[in-house]
């Protein structure tokens, strides 16, 4: 099974220079790229092959006044344009759902009275800015190597690392989808290294796991659920803090706004500095947050894990809960509870989106249609009364012990 690990770099000035260069060139690959499948796309409504845009880009670095593309790795580029080709393999599977154009467009289109176009496209690649895109790039997977606390990575040399992992990395062969990104504070280098499943003995016993807003996670299970992160003192000051920043950068954009252009200052690159990095800060402590939780529902050793197959855009779109949800990251804490519990062999089942977990009685399965959202308490005819959450956990167990069987 393939394992995912990070390991934290520390390049040289000169190193630095050749990584933002390989993320500049892996960025107008892909851009070039995505302008000449688009006039493709006009002309024939499909793709142009990576094979035939790798020839044209070879085509392309031989062309007078294109010759610094040589500075970055063949590899990142050619993997540049199959990052292309598979945003082209999703925006196809969309159409062949017939979501042409979602009704914002069309809307926007009636309103400007301007016709809608191949950018309009529900799911059409986007252009990538250098402002907003992701600083990350992919290097040569044959080329990268351990050893004497030093990583290698084609055409950028020996980097100094560190690494906490128990994991001897000068013995591994092969690495599966290197990518280098930075995230704002340090540069790390994420690898797939092919690693065996530990075999542990499970115990006879079953988590129903209920995602909320007031915890993170109530199981069936006492003393297993998790609080919300976003409610300690830590979290709030951060939130305090980033909160007089972003007002502080917006009172210095008005002071240097010229008509309708803003100019940007270098106290003003300071600030926005500092707000990147509370924002990596913030989200790091959530993501560890999630990691522990999961960690501590895995070395409980269930059979089975049963939880609610959340449509977490929807919920969204609820004004009133929907920074509380981004908060606590129900999506990130699915996703982790799945391959945790795939690398543990522990069975993983998802209740149906809309199964009444919340609404049916435990005890004698009756399902209360009137309950409202204000009903922390469910109380049943049959004498059943327990907490709304505990009840839901219940259910589900039964649901995952009913499907199983």
């Amino acid at each position: 099974m393939i394992r995912a690990i990070n390991i934290r770099l520390f390049p040289t000035e000169q190193q630095k220079k050749l990584m933002w260069k390989h993320i500049g060139c892996m960025r107008f690959i892909y851009n070039w790229g995505l302008g000449k499948q688009i006039d493709h796309f006009k002309e024939t409504g499909k793709k142009v092959s990576t094979t035939n845009l790798g020839k044209e880009m070879t085509k392309l670095k031989n062309t007078e006044g294109y010759e610094w593309l040589y500075e970055a790795s063949n590899a990142t580029l050619k993997e540049s344009l199959r990052d292309l080709d598979k945003a082209y393999k999703r925006f196809f599977d969309t159409q062949k759902k017939g979501e042409k154009y979602t009704k914002a467009k069309i809307q926007k289109s009636i309103r400007t009275g301007k016709p809608l176009g191949v950018y309009d496209l529900n799911g059409h690649p986007k252009f990538k800015s250098k402002k907003k895109a992701e600083f990350k790039f992919y290097s040569r997977y044959d080329k990268v190597y351990f050893k004497d606390g030093l990583v290698n990575l084609e055409k950028i040399g020996k980097i100094k690392y560190r690494c906490k992992y128990d994991i001897d990395l000068t013995i591994i062969q092969k690495f599966s989808n290197p990518r280098v990104n930075f995230n704002g504070r340090a540069w790390v280098l994420s690898v797939g290294i092919d690693q065996e499943q530990p075999k542990i003995k499970l115990e006879d016993k079953v988590l129903g796991i209920d995602l909320g807003i007031k915890k993170l996670a109530i199981v069936n299970i006492d003393g297993l659920d998790i609080n919300n992160i976003n409610k300690t003192r830590v979290v709030k000051n951060l939130e305090k803090k980033l909160k007089r920043l972003q007002r502080q950068c917006s009172r210095k954009y008005e002071m240097n706004r010229e008509g309708r252009s803003y100019q940007k200052t270098k106290n003003i690159a300071k600030i926005e500095l500092k707000i990147k990095k509370l924002y990596n800060k913030l989200r790091n402590i959530r993501l560890n947050h999630i990691h522990q939780a999961t960690n501590k529902m895995v070395k409980n050793k269930p059979r089975m894990v049963v939880m609610e197959d959340l449509k977490v855009c929807n919920m969204m779109k609820n004004k009133h809960l929907a920074k509380a949800i981004q908060g606590q990251g129900f999506y990130t804490f699915i996703n982790q509870m799945k391959y945790k519990c795939e690398w543990h062999g522990i069975e993983f089942i998802q209740a149906p989106t809309f199964y009444p977990s919340s609404k049916t009685c435990s005890s004698c399965g009756n399902i209360k249609k009137d309950l409202k959202l204000s009903d922390r308490t469910y109380k049943c005819e049959c004498g059943f009364i327990c907490d709304r959450d505990k009840n839901a956990t219940y259910n589900l167990v039964n649901y995952g012990l009913e499907v199983s069987a």
